[in-house]
């Protein structure tokens, strides 16, 4: 394993120049394999959970999913305030910003970052409890590959560009996240769930804060500031992936829902003569409230 990581870390400072010595001895960044391991355990945990609980009933862990969310809620809050609190302290501009211009500010940033690389990793827990609970239709193409990926592209961010420009789209999706998390949470206990209605909104959040990022991105390229641009470029790069994906989820999961309730109406069966709504519609909005990000 010592020469698996040498040889990485030599190709890695040979691509991206040297690490930033400020997050040495941070746990899980000296080195890359663990992550990445992780992450392949992560992958094999969603080709093997499957068929591990073909067999099985689905577990209940609704106790466990409102202690999860709530906990990440929390979580998210706690970052999204701290990186506002950072870069104010530092006087980030939202143009551009070096990774070595505010001093006691970017260490503040770093350390707050880091807990959002860990979050990458906490994260996983969503698709274990899918799995779990047999929603097999909830771990998509988009759920998988935004999980695998953000937990590894973070432990290159936070060896090689820990703070400065980095801070944006990571302070806007943990603001997300007190949203998304705090539904999934309240979405846990079935009383709670007649009167959750914003989670079409957290979808076109997130497809905003995309589109943010990449802007907020692009300034670093038009006013750079010593922030490395190739960072910028892949950055950009990824959130049009992310862009397309949850687009296509978007349009699979409310505009078909829309259509549904159309050609409902159109058979006369979305309202019973009791007043009661049609089962099947029921189980639509039943089964669409349960898509995850």
């Amino acid at each position: 394993m010592e020469a698996v990581d040498k040889t990485l870390n030599y190709y890695f400072v040979s691509w991206f120049g040297p690490r930033d010595s400020r997050v040495e001895g941070f746990f899980l960044l000296d080195k890359y394999p663990p992550t990445f391991i992780l992450s392949l355990l992560y992958l094999f945990v969603v080709w093997a959970g499957p068929k591990y609980m073909q067999n099985k009933a689905p577990l209940s862990s609704r106790g466990i999913l409102v202690v999860y969310n709530i906990g990440l809620t929390l979580l998210s809050l706690y970052m999204f305030c701290e990186l506002i609190r950072g870069v104010w302290d530092g006087g980030y501009s939202i143009f551009c910003q070096d990774t070595h211009n505010a001093g006691e500010a970017d260490l503040k940033i770093i350390r707050v970052l880091w807990w959002y690389y860990f979050s990458k990793v906490i994260e996983f827990m969503d698709t274990f409890f899918f799995i779990l609970r047999k929603n097999y239709h909830q771990i998509t193409v988009l759920h998988v590959y935004h999980h695998a990926t953000m937990f590894n592209i973070w432990w290159f961010v936070m060896n090689w560009v820990p703070c400065g420009h980095s801070f944006f789209g990571a302070t806007l999706n943990s603001f997300i996240h007190v949203l998304m998390y705090s539904y999934y949470g309240l979405s846990a206990i079935p009383a709670m769930r007649p009167y959750l209605w914003w989670k079409k909104y957290i979808t076109q959040g997130q497809l905003l804060q995309f589109v943010l990022t990449i802007v907020q991105t692009s300034f670093g390229v038009f006013w750079p500031c010593g922030f490395p641009s190739g960072w910028l470029y892949f950055q950009i790069g990824y959130m049009i992936s992310l862009i397309i994906l949850f687009t296509n989820f978007y349009i699979q999961t409310y505009k078909r829902k829309s259509a549904f309730k159309r050609k409902d109406c159109l058979n006369g069966s979305t309202i019973a003569a009791n007043g009661h709504t049609n089962g099947l519609s029921t189980q639509m909005d039943h089964y669409s409230e349960k898509k995850t990000h």
